[in-house]
């Protein structure tokens, strides 16, 4: 039996062991303790952030920045379908109302149609921007930089300035990622924005096995958000709390973990992006496939790579090819289920989606694992090579 190829696995080649050791040397192994200060302090250097607060996961620092924006219970935060769905349930944990947007040909949000419903569907009264057809307030907008590729930052946050609106990125898949034009040039996905947020899942570019971070510009931000996910203490020896908090904390072992894993990414950026290239030049030869681009103004972190399935073209579509795969132990997954025919968003706002249930149906994402080695991305190949004489 061939051995199994998986979609995305860590590689734990660096210092994880030796760090993780010294934190249980330490026996300071909870959310005190030096390492989760120096992952703090270490990540916001590298995205270049006055700062970072560690988190449990990414989906608790959207929340958090959720909060600390100031979206109140009813208004209405601008998110897009083509996405996992944490940025939607995030909305939710602070009692808003989602509003979905179509996707672009990077997968990101598409910025047209986000100008288009701002102009035709709100009115700005000066201070604040409300959708016509609810009444709802429009507070804020989740960018989600899907699979690496980061958003059009430069004209969201034009627009973001011009209806006063608060902007979440969410970086959880982007960790890397920089701009490579624009007013923006040389700005690291998540740091652009009012809040970023990133997580450290199993399949991300790094990984502490889970956990997340929350980033901002501003000091006052970053400590309420640091008050806010230990579970508002305002007397840390009498336990006294005058709001609502969070036990949203990362552990001291997630944090050495993760700065080991830090501390090799140039070179899992450069695994990553060499890989992705030699998928897109291999691909390029066979009709009916395509690799989703890299947006020409970013430089990507090529999380994953997105292939795109033309049935009339190639003689198989998406789901066909996926069981192909599964048979030769190959994993791959489809892109995500649309937000907004999710069943608990079936009756939440939308505008105009077109382009995701395209994609929906064509994407397939093929492994990228840092250490998916010659001898699998031939077998991948061979068989992409292989299934254009099959017919279904």
């Amino acid at each position: 039996m061939k051995d199994i190829i998986p979609l995305s696995v860590p590689f734990i080649r660096g210092n994880e062991k030796k760090y993780v050791m010294e934190c249980l040397d330490s026996e300071w192994v909870s959310s005190s303790g030096s390492f989760v200060t120096r992952f703090e302090q270490d990540l916001a250097s590298y995205v270049g952030c006055r700062g970072a607060v560690a988190c449990v996961n990414g989906t608790a620092a959207l929340h958090v920045s959720l909060l600390i924006a100031g979206v109140q219970p009813g208004d209405e935060v601008i998110v897009p379908t083509l996405t996992f769905i944490a940025p939607v349930n995030a909305v939710k944990y602070v009692f808003a109302e989602p509003v979905f947007m179509d996707c672009d040909e990077y997968l990101n949000l598409d910025l047209a149609k986000l100008a288009d419903f701002l102009e035709e569907e709100c009115s700005f009264d000066g201070e604040r921007t409300f959708d016509k057809k609810t009444g709802r307030r429009v507070a804020a907008i989740i960018p989600v930089h899907v699979f690496g590729s980061i958003c059009e930052m430069d004209a969201i946050m034009e627009l973001a300035g011009r209806y006063k609106l608060a902007v979440i990125e969410d970086a959880t898949e982007s960790l890397g990622s920089k701009m490579t034009a624009g007013r923006f040039k040389g700005r690291h996905a998540g740091s652009i924005g009012d809040f970023g947020a990133y997580s450290f899942n199993g399949n991300k570019i790094i990984t502490c096995g889970g956990g997340g971070m929350l980033v901002a510009s501003s000091d006052d931000d970053l400590k309420k958000a640091k008050y806010l996910t230990t579970q508002a203490k305002d007397d840390e020896l009498r336990y006294v709390h005058n709001e609502i908090g969070y036990n949203y904390r990362l552990t001291a072992l997630q944090a050495a973990m993760g700065l080991a894993q830090l501390e090799q990414m140039p070179l899992f950026l450069k695994i990553k992006r060499e890989r992705y290239l030699e998928y897109k030049n291999f691909i390029s030869d066979i009709p009916g496939l395509s690799m989703v681009e890299i947006p020409p103004y970013c430089e990507s972190n090529c999380w994953f790579y997105s292939l795109r399935v033309d049935k009339e073209l190639y003689g198989m579509d998406r789901d066909a090819l996926m069981n192909v795969f599964e048979g030769e132990g190959i994993q791959s997954r489809p892109i995500w289920n649309l937000n907004h025919s999710q069943k608990p968003y079936r009756d939440s706002r939308n505008y105009r989606i077109e382009s995701a249930v395209l994609a929906q149906n064509q994407i397939l994402n093929l492994p990228c694992s840092v250490g998916l080695d010659d001898g699998q991305f031939d077998r991948i190949i061979g068989l992409l090579v292989a299934c254009k004489s099959l017919k279904t």
